[in-house]
């Protein structure tokens, strides 16, 4: 018999990743069965009903409210939980997080420091336009990290940094390399001489990994958010750093990178890209390419093939890119797919990055012919009735708003996908598990090692009932990240993970083990 306690503190306000380090050091005590410490948002008051916690004290809490629920085996353990919780959040505001001074207020970072050209936003969306304003008021580009912000604040924002010259990168904006420092989610990957504009993080990120494991570098990635191209916003972003890219004498070809813009804003983008001189790659993922083939651009169909024409261009040759990795996709099939035991035939993919997620979705739909259901399809009426239970093809984003509200991204916390690989393993038609680990900074600082014991156990589930289960990912990102991919692909290979180069060749792999399935 376990017993349960919530507790409420009122206008007691953490950041997401604190909540989500102390809520993970709480789950590892032994006799704990549910944790969770988070700020009382509607979507954290929906997850605690989900995993049985909820309780009346919760009616009238608000956003700025934490909220600290468990479940234990009994009343000690959960008094020592308590009380570990309490250790954890006052030490994290003795140390404030950082041994180095931290200014309270923007005003006091512009004073600590005079000479910085950009400031990086990560705070509540609610809050986000209002500090963003003043950072482009006070002449200095912007990052957004911050999502849940209104269009209109976005609008208003980009046009206003249009006005003063200065970039406005998002909100929602993942991912950005500038003058070789990595913002946010990015990877350490060479300087060099493409330059990448791209409405899209985890795009980006797959993008710059391959040119970098192609020789290649970067010179500059700059991040917009994903609605810039939606034709409220009209591409503001989009095209002020194609126009930067254009006068950057370090930048000798110029990527693209978005899903596909409203139509009258891509003929806005690719008209600029038009009075430049330099070669140009442009992937409206999922997209129309003849329109822009019509102007005279490279028009790659997958994020992979995109870097490597990239390549071939900063290389001074002609794009000539064959499908990568065609054979050994297919011997790896082979020997997955005839572990199978009969009527497993869906894929289930559960991603971190949106782009990647998207790209899966496209190609599974087009080789496969058969509908693709997520909580952000490709097409209306394959939403899913319920975003926690998958149906047939699957293929979810897990770093959309319903599941990262009040709580850190999936590719910092791995506890909703590690839950959900379990899930998805108990099936007796799912064939394939399909894995995007994105490693970099930003990221969980070991991944693959957070996701392998439960991968482990999903395939011992699936023994148990007499079924083989195929796992099958990718890792973006370089040996030079902090995680190292060659670290991370061992530790995914010793439970028995496929790990393959690319998201497109590790779908192309999905997609051929469950043919004729």
């Amino acid at each position: 018999m376990s017993v349960k306690r919530v507790e409420v503190v009122k206008n007691s306000y953490y950041d997401s990743v604190t909540l989500m380090l102390v809520s993970r050091e709480i789950s590892e005590m032994k006799g704990i069965k549910e944790v969770v410490v988070a700020m009382a948002t509607d979507h954290n008051k929906e997850s605690l009903s989900v995993v049985g916690l909820y309780d009346s004290k919760l009616d009238g809490a608000t956003a700025n409210d934490l909220v600290i629920a468990m479940e234990a085996e009994d009343d000690s353990i959960l008094q020592e939980a308590y009380q570990k919780v309490d250790e954890l959040l006052k030490k994290k505001k003795e140390t404030g997080g950082d041994e180095e001074y931290s200014p309270v207020s923007l005003e006091g970072a512009f004073e600590y420091m005079p000479d910085a050209n950009l400031v990086m936003i990560s705070v509540a969306g609610e809050y986000a336009a209002y500090e963003a304003r003043k950072a482009l008021m006070a002449g200095k580009h912007v990052f957004m990290f911050s999502d849940n912000v209104p269009i209109e604040d976005e609008i208003e924002l980009k046009t206003l940094a249009n006005e003063k010259g200065l970039l406005m990168m998002g909100p929602d904006c993942g991912t950005a390399i500038i003058n070789g420092a990595p913002l946010a989610f990015a990877n350490e990957v060479p300087r060099g001489d493409i330059g990448i504009v791209a409405a899209s993080g985890t795009g980006l990120q797959e993008v710059s990994t391959i040119i970098a494991k192609n020789g290649k570098g970067i010179s500059q990635a700059i991040g917009t958010g994903g609605r810039d191209l939606k034709k409220e916003v009209g591409g503001k972003m989009v095209i002020a750093g194609i126009k930067a890219l254009q006068e950057d004498p370090a930048t000798k070809v110029i990527v693209v990178i978005s899903k596909p813009p409203a139509p009258e804003v891509a003929k806005k983008v690719l008209d600029v890209l038009k009075e430049g001189s330099k070669p140009v790659v442009v992937d409206f993922i999922n997209g129309d390419p003849e329109m822009v083939k019509e102007y005279g651009f490279y028009a790659p169909t997958t994020l992979e093939e995109t870097a490597l024409v990239a390549v071939a261009l900063s290389d001074g040759r002609e794009p000539d890119i064959k499908i990568p990795g065609e054979e050994q996709i297919k011997r790896v099939a082979v020997k997955e797919r005839e572990r199978l035991a009969d009527g497993q035939k869906y894929i289930r993919g559960l991603y971190t990055g949106g782009t990647l997620c998207d790209e899966a979705m496209y190609l599974i739909e087009k080789e496969l012919g058969e509908p693709t259901y997520s909580n952000a399809p490709l097409h209306k009426g394959y939403e899913l009735k319920d975003i926690y239970k998958s149906e047939k093809h699957t293929v979810i984003d897990l770093g959309e708003d319903e599941f990262t509200q009040g709580q850190p991204h999936p590719m910092i916390d791995p506890r909703t996908r590690q839950k959900r690989i379990l899930e998805e393993a108990k099936d007796p038609e799912v064939a394939v598990i399909l894995l995007d680990i994105v490693i970099g900074y930003g990221s969980n600082e070991d991944m693959a090692g957070a996701l392998a014991p439960y991968i482990k156990e999903a395939k011992e589930l699936a023994e148990k009932d007499g079924r083989y289960l195929s796992v099958v990912a990718s890792i973006c990102g370089t040996k030079d990240d902090p995680q190292n991919l060659d670290e991370q692909q061992k530790k995914l290979e010793e439970v028995g993970v496929v790990v393959m180069p690319s998201n497109v060749q590790a779908v192309r792999t999905a997609i051929e083990i469950v043919k004729g399935k």
